[in-house]
């Protein structure tokens, strides 16, 4: 094992465990406990197809609208909270809380082009 120096200068509640190997990525755009709860449902449709496919159809179509649903909700409140971080600021704000702004405009609109 090769010797670190940038990891051994770090102070010792920032030196990475476990859990501080991974680098934290954007927050979800739907919590994890409905993602879950949605694509069980998305299976249960295509799982019960053979047997009735209207009804596997109906299921699936309800799943897409209620996931299209709370994106839409979920994306709307980032907006709102976004745009308030910025918009109501004073014509002198600083740079950098600007740039702040941008780079989270970036990173949303960058996760929603990949889809």
């Amino acid at each position: 094992m090769m010797y670190d120096q940038s990891r051994a200068q770090q102070p010792p509640d920032k030196q990475p465990g476990s859990a501080g190997r991974r680098t934290p990525g954007p927050e979800p755009l739907l919590p994890s406990d409905e993602r879950d709860k949605l694509a069980h449902r998305l299976q249960h449709a295509l799982n019960t197809f053979a047997d009735s496919p209207r009804e596997a159809l109906e299921e699936a179509e309800t799943a897409f609208d209620e996931v299209t649903a709370q994106l839409m909700s979920t994306l709307a409140d980032r907006r709102r909270v976004l745009h308030a971080t910025w918009q109501d600021q004073e014509p002198g704000t600083q740079s950098d809380e600007l740039r702040h702004a941008l780079r989270q405009y970036r990173e949303i609109t960058q996760r929603l082009l990949r889809l």
